[in-house]
């Protein structure tokens, strides 16, 4: 078993009242290897008091599963042989009304590209289990209902 923890830190600004829900949302994330990233909801769900140029929760999530899933594919490729050079993932979540009716990232599709080298190179349906793995193996996405699926691009 392991322990993960991220210190969030939000305070109030000077001149904001706050009972009137007129406050910024910005705020930091603090982690335990010494990176602070500046965090806020996404203007999406709070126009106007949002900090459009920081992560929000809905972005980390989004990221967090791509993360999970590269690093699975990057070690699962390697085991099997092939080199990899490059990993590119646009991944896109969607926030919207689950089956209960309530706001929630209800898929993320993830649009990995990859770039090999070498002689022994996987052909498309060795890139479908190589991410299939990936998806069985990563961490978060076994955490979530969220519902994760892959587009594979080719390079």
């Amino acid at each position: 078993m392991a322990e993960y923890t991220a210190k969030v830190v939000w305070t109030r600004q000077k001149g904001e009242y706050f009972t009137d829900n007129r406050y910024s949302r910005g705020h930091y994330w603090h982690f335990d290897g010494g990176i602070t990233l500046p965090a806020s909801s996404s203007s999406h769900i709070v126009p106007n008091y949002s900090v459009d140029e920081n992560v929000d929760p809905e972005e980390a999530f989004v990221a967090s599963l791509s993360s999970c899933h590269m690093l699975f594919f990057l070690s699962i490729a390697a085991q099997k042989g092939f080199i990899i050079d490059e990993y590119h993932d646009h991944a896109v979540g969607v926030l919207a009304k689950n089956d209960a009716g309530k706001m929630a990232m209800t898929e993320v599709t993830l649009r990995p590209r990859v770039s090999f080298s070498g002689d022994h190179k996987p052909d498309f349906a060795m890139l479908e289990h190589l991410h299939h793995l990936s998806h069985e193996q990563c961490f978060i996405a076994n955490s979530v209902h969220t519902k994760v699926m892959t587009e594979i691009q080719m390079s």
